[in-house]
């Protein structure tokens, strides 16, 4: 895979993170990473965006940003509100081609989830994996609701006809829920696709020599890691109720 769409199925839910996990583990395969943010919403013009942020965690070869805007909105709104140009969905599909060229594995990161709008068109995220013919890694929370918010994409994508390579967990609890135990199991039924890893609550706040050192075992051997998802849903998984 030269290029992988990393989506949610909703906001503030681990997908810098679990971005981050994805390049550190092929940049200490030896690959050339780079990550596209089409459109980083919520964020000053002096602060560090998701791509920065991804950047300094992994190790990253490069970055690139298309679009800024200041309020923490859909990016089309977003784009709107501010009186600036959006991105588009081919606009972002050629810049990760341009990417591809030079890089082993290019990361784009949404916002939001799979079908925010990015213009006045109604241009999504979904627009550009097809676009690019790229699968799409879906982040997913760990607790009560997941469920229909990952069928809900996973239905999107196939009516779409586009790739879904798997979900993760982007924030595993310390102390999980029963009905987080419980999502373990039924995630990948839900998604229609496997399980790839759990990235523990937090792990954003690591140094990043200590986040790049422990990615491989958050993420499955299908995104380079070693974690798997049998073995850690039997561990987590809570007795039977009877009765």
């Amino acid at each position: 895979m030269t290029v992988i769409v990393v989506s949610g199925t909703g906001t503030e839910i681990g997908k810098t993170v679990v971005t981050a996990a994805v390049a550190a583990v092929a940049t200490a395969a030896g690959r050339s990473v780079a990550v596209l943010k089409p459109a980083q919403t919520g964020v000053g013009p002096d602060e560090r965006g998701d791509a920065d942020e991804v950047v300094r965690l992994s190790g990253a070869a490069a970055s690139a940003e298309l679009g800024r805007f200041p309020e923490p909105l859909a990016p089309g709104t977003a784009a709107r509100r501010a009186g600036l140009a959006p991105v588009g969905p081919r606009e972002v599909a050629e810049a990760a081609r341009k990417l591809a060229a030079d890089h082993d594995l290019v990361l784009v990161e949404g916002a939001g989830g799979l079908l925010v709008r990015f213009d006045e068109e109604g241009g999504t995220l979904a627009d550009v994996a097809a676009l690019l013919g790229a699968p799409v890694l879906v982040v997913v929370p760990a607790g009560l609701g997941t469920l229909n918010s990952t069928t809900l994409t996973a239905e999107a994508l196939r009516a779409r006809g586009i790739e879904q390579l798997g979900v993760v967990v982007g924030s595993w609890p310390a102390e999980p829920d029963l009905a987080a135990r419980c999502n373990l199991a039924d995630l990948p039924e839900s998604a229609g696709a496997p399980l790839l890893g759990a990235v523990p609550e937090g792990s954003g706040a690591l140094d990043p020599a200590e986040f790049r050192a422990a990615a491989g075992d958050w993420l499955a051997p299908a995104l380079g890691g070693a974690w798997d998802a049998e073995a850690f849903a039997g561990a987590q998984a809570p007795p039977v109720s009877v009765g």
